[in-house]
């Protein structure tokens, strides 16, 4: 019986070709192959006909360039969300990316003690710093603030009830439970008072001999109005003080300055909750402090020297890159008066509605030309801070608004792109808020869609 010839090249005649040179260099011979078996494989499995091997060349182009596509992209934060907690959070200053990219290209002294030569603390980095800011008398830091709660309760509070309010029993985003952190911690919760309403009665009647420590937690993503009440910290820490407990405080969003000097409303800042009492204040570096993911932990030295004594804390420690870019971010905030226009988090929560207006009247023409067959208008809108910080207080923005039909198919489209565009749809309209695109940014969003 005479075999018929393949109507199909061979796997080595594909790669001698002079067309799969450049994906040889660029992805390696094993992938390449790999890639080229694949496609002589799928196109077996159809009717036997010629292919061009200049197609199947394409198609293993096509695969590769896939497979080796960063998951992670850059994309144009659109939302009107600016601490986007699926989009990153907080933008880093670009001295803070350089610092974390330097200190991971290379050997540093992170725990390294250069007087001495002996082995150092990596936590020292940035402890000096976060004492000056929050006035402090220790601090440490671990990978973000549910590791700081988690940590700080299984120290303080192992084995033990830890009295907090129902109305402070919050879940977050990713289904991040406050009972469930405090269970894995080992802690007891002991809920007190009311949804609504909680007196300084109710702790004092849940305080035993079971008791660990007392808590306060931030009211992330949401807000309770109405007939309320809720114990201040001076007087939940006098209460604390006087049972001999520690009290500690979940501030969640971080921020080290009063906002209200921005125009912005006020968010409890950890010195305020210290000077009230609060024993030990953990709070995140990603929300509004503007720095990298990280779990801040400030408080009275003998509590921070037994939380740095647990075993879990280097379980939960912060890499050389992390550390790099928040001791930059950290020093930010010992020039206040230019911390506004340094730190990207800051300056976007602080974009006049007449800049940000004016962004989306540059783009608007650019949008409306893309897309003829729809209606496309600026209007005003409300953009939120995010990640829980101050859930209920809107600033004033701008939006490029597309009407139409098939805003779903077209949302999907803007997140296809090279650098995919996530707006959100409401009110029959796929608003592109610009809150967030920035000037050096304009050029490559025009040039996208052009």
């Amino acid at each position: 019986m005479v075999r018929q010839p393949s109507p199909l090249p061979s796997v080595d005649a594909l790669l001698r070709a002079p067309e799969t040179q450049v994906l040889l260099i660029r992805f390696g011979r094993t992938a390449v192959t790999a890639a080229l078996r694949d496609c002589l494989s799928a196109h077996r499995r159809l009717l036997p006909a010629a292919v061009p091997a200049a197609r199947i060349i394409d198609e293993a182009a096509d695969q590769l360039s896939a497979r080796f596509a960063r998951s992670q992209r850059l994309v144009f934060n659109m939302t009107g969300t600016v601490l986007h907690t699926n989009l990153g959070r907080a933008l880093l200053p670009p001295e803070a990316a350089e610092a974390a990219a330097e200190a991971m290209r290379n050997a540093t002294n992170l725990e390294f003690d250069l007087a001495s030569g002996r082995r150092g603390e990596r936590d020292d980095h940035v402890a000096g710093l976060l004492r000056a800011l929050t006035g402090a008398e220790a601090a440490t830091v671990v990978n973000n603030n549910a590791a700081a709660v988690m940590l700080v309760l299984n120290t303080l509070a192992l084995g033990k009830e830890v009295p907090v309010s129902r109305g402070e029993l919050i879940e977050i985003g990713g289904a991040f439970r406050v009972p469930d952190i405090m269970a894995r911690s080992g802690a007891i919760l002991r809920e007190v008072g009311t949804t609504n309403r909680t007196h300084a009665r109710d702790y004092a009647a849940a305080i035993g001999p079971a008791t660990g420590a007392l808590m306060r937690v931030h009211q992330a993503n949401f807000a309770i109005v109405g007939f309320t009440a809720s114990v201040p910290a001076e007087t939940l820490g006098a209460l604390a003080h006087d049972a001999g407990l520690p009290l500690i405080e979940d501030l969640g969003s971080g921020s080290l300055v009063d906002l209200a000097q921005w125009g912005l409303p006020h968010e409890r800042t950890p010195r305020e909750s210290l000077t009230a009492g609060v024993g030990v204040v953990t709070f995140s570096g990603d929300k509004l402090l503007g720095g990298p993911q990280a779990g801040l932990i400030v408080g009275h030295e003998e509590v921070i020297s037994s939380i740095n004594r647990n075993p879990l804390k280097r379980a939960l420690r912060l890499d050389k890159g992390r550390l790099a870019a928040l001791e930059i971010v950290l020093r930010m905030y010992l020039d206040p008066q230019r911390l506004a226009e340094r730190l990207p988090a800051l300056r976007l929560l602080t974009r006049s509605e007449a800049e940000v207006r004016a962004t989306a009247e540059r783009i608007c023409p650019v949008v409306a030309e893309r897309w003829p067959d729809r209606a496309v208008e600026v209007r005003t809108c409300r953009s939120q801070i995010g990640s829980g910080a101050l859930p209920i207080d809107m600033l004033p923005s701008a939006a490029v608004a597309i009407g139409g039909k098939s805003l779903e198919e077209l949302a999907n489209f803007l997140r296809s792109l090279p650098r995919p565009i996530i707006g959100r749809i409401a009110q029959g309209r796929l608003f592109l808020d610009c809150r967030c695109l920035e000037p050096g940014d304009e050029a490559a969003f025009i040039a996208q869609l052009r």
